[in-house]
């Protein structure tokens, strides 16, 4: 069936002539007719009576009602297209570590959301390989991460350095030294996130090449819980400034003299899909600026 002659039955059914249908639609009256033709052709059935006065048969007052919901239907599809071709509507899978999903995200996705309500965006919360594979494997539109292990599979565009300090207890002798360096870690008990996390595999890194190999003193596969065992006793921990905002209480932040370089933070994409929505390509630029 045609679009078209499906709007022209309606309008004809709402003036009661084929002459008004055709001045309303600005037609000549033959392509009205035409199209009447091959819709009652289409459907098997004749839809309107010809006369001096034109009437809808049993079956044009069925396909009356129901062309209704149709056109209604199609408009509502047509406009959500519209929509999502100017980015104000569609569905954005967004992947992020820890820190950005918790600290930074729900400052930026509220201004987003503010202005795009019709989007609908949701965030996959997990490391820096993980969500690489996942954006390679086609699951995420975009993954907020550290500088992943680069191919021709993915791009990485650096956002930012995410600072580190030393969280300590009040009572630790450290809070006693003007300056604090990685040689000084030598015998601490060192509390670390897991294996695969960036800010971690940085520490370590950082630490081997000082000359120290870390006392490890427990693993927990969140940067955020780290400041509560540290508050619990159990050893001291190098964090992300932006987790540890205002150290909580009885906490001391400090910075390690010779830990130079932090942690790039930045937006991985797949390489081959450059073409993304205008939501994605909104969100991205969001991303950017509030970064």
């Amino acid at each position: 069936m045609d679009l078209k002659a499906i709007k022209t039955f309606q309008t004809i059914a709402k003036l009661g002539s084929f002459q008004k249908a055709a001045e309303e639609l600005k037609y000549v009256q033959s392509t009205v007719t035409i199209q009447i033709q091959k819709l009652e052709s289409d459907l098997g059935v004749k839809l309107i009576e010809r006369g001096r006065k034109i009437q809808l048969t049993e079956a044009g007052r069925v396909f009356h009602e129901k062309a209704d919901l149709l056109l209604r239907d199609i408009e509502y599809v047509q406009n959500s297209m519209d929509e999502w071709q100017h980015g104000e509507t569609g569905k954005v899978k967004i992947g992020a570590i820890e820190p950005m999903a918790l600290y930074r995200m729900p400052k930026i996705l509220g201004a987003f959301c503010a202005e795009y309500p019709k989007v609908q965006i949701s965030i996959e919360i997990n490391n820096t390989k993980n969500l690489t594979q996942m954006i390679k494997d086609g699951e995420l539109d975009l993954a907020i991460c550290n500088t992943p292990e680069l191919d021709h599979e993915i791009l990485f565009e650096p956002l930012l350095t995410e600072d580190v300090s030393l969280l300590i207890p009040n009572t630790h002798h450290f809070t006693r030294k003007q300056d604090i360096y990685l040689s000084d870690f030598k015998n601490e008990r060192l509390l670390l996130g897991a294996f695969v996390c960036n800010y971690r595999i940085h520490l370590e890194k950082s630490l081997i090449e000082a000359g120290v190999n870390p006392q490890i003193g427990l693993v927990v596969n969140s940067m955020t819980a780290l400041k509560e065992y540290v508050q619990s006793g159990l050893g001291i921990a190098v964090i992300p400034d932006v987790i540890i905002g205002t150290p909580p209480e009885g906490m001391v932040k400090r910075k390690i003299a010779d830990l130079k370089v932090g942690v790039v933070t930045g937006i991985v994409r797949k390489a081959n899909c450059l073409q993304n929505s205008k939501a994605i390509q909104r969100l991205i630029a969001s991303i950017k600026e509030s970064a």
